[in-house]
């Protein structure tokens, strides 16, 4: 399984007081020297973390950039000017402190189709963020995705929790779905609220292509630093 980055919390740090300092594309050197398969960033409308800028800088630098984004037309000419590898469609809400769920296909499903064709002329990846569900693979099938990342937030969520039950229910949700989407020819990524506990039950699933990781990652190189939080998920993958 391939480990992508997500650098938005480095920008955080940075933004508490706008002094330019840490820059995520000091993070991106130093996660591609330990040996990462890509960089995520998520350019938000208010700009609250990543700004254009920044991934300018790491579309130049990183050797696979994944741009996360709403489905907005200012972001989505951004993409399209910018050329990153991968764009990952999320649904996005001005409140929120962070992605909270899945992407309601249904509701946006003929911009996303007119949308995602055209990224796909400009060779560009697109991957939908989407719940671990049958009718949620179909519909992402149709509107023409390269790929799902299945939101892994209410596993992690049961997990904390200790509930077995709920953390059972929720493996084999995943488990279900990435089967199914592998099966209608999806490539299947994993996203939210991942760490090196918890996504043991997936490490070896071998029809899961990437894990996107950041917050955890992040994290831990407080403790260990940046190559070695890296390292040390790779080693679990």
């Amino acid at each position: 399984m391939k480990l992508s980055i997500n650098l938005d919390h480095v920008a955080t740090i940075r933004q508490q007081r706008k002094e330019g300092f840490p820059e995520p594309y000091f993070a991106a050197i130093i996660a591609e020297k330990a040996g990462i398969d890509g960089i995520t960033l998520h350019l938000r409308e208010d700009r609250r973390h990543t700004n254009d800028n920044d991934v300018k800088i790491l579309k130049a630098i990183s050797k696979r950039l994944n741009l996360e984004m709403a489905l907005n037309d200012e972001i989505i000419k951004i993409a399209k000017s910018t050329k990153p590898a991968q764009v990952t469609l999320v649904p996005e809400k001005r409140q929120e402190l962070t992605t909270e769920g899945g992407l309601n296909i249904a509701k946006y499903k003929d911009k996303l189709a007119k949308v995602i064709k055209e990224f796909r002329k400009l060779k560009i990846d697109v991957s939908l963020f989407v719940e671990p569900d049958k009718k949620t693979m179909d519909l992402s099938k149709e509107v023409g995705a390269d790929i799902v990342e299945l939101h892994t937030g209410t596993y992690a969520n049961a997990y904390l929790s200790k509930n077995k039950g709920k953390i059972e229910k929720e493996i084999n949700r995943i488990n279900k779905a990435v089967a199914y989407a592998h099966s209608i020819g999806l490539r299947v990524h994993i996203g939210h609220g991942l760490t090196i506990d918890n996504i043991q039950p997936f490490a070896k699933n071998e029809l899961i292509e990437e894990a996107s990781i950041g917050h955890f990652l992040i994290g831990l190189a407080i403790y260990e630093g940046l190559e070695n939080a890296i390292k040390k998920m790779r080693n679990i993958l």
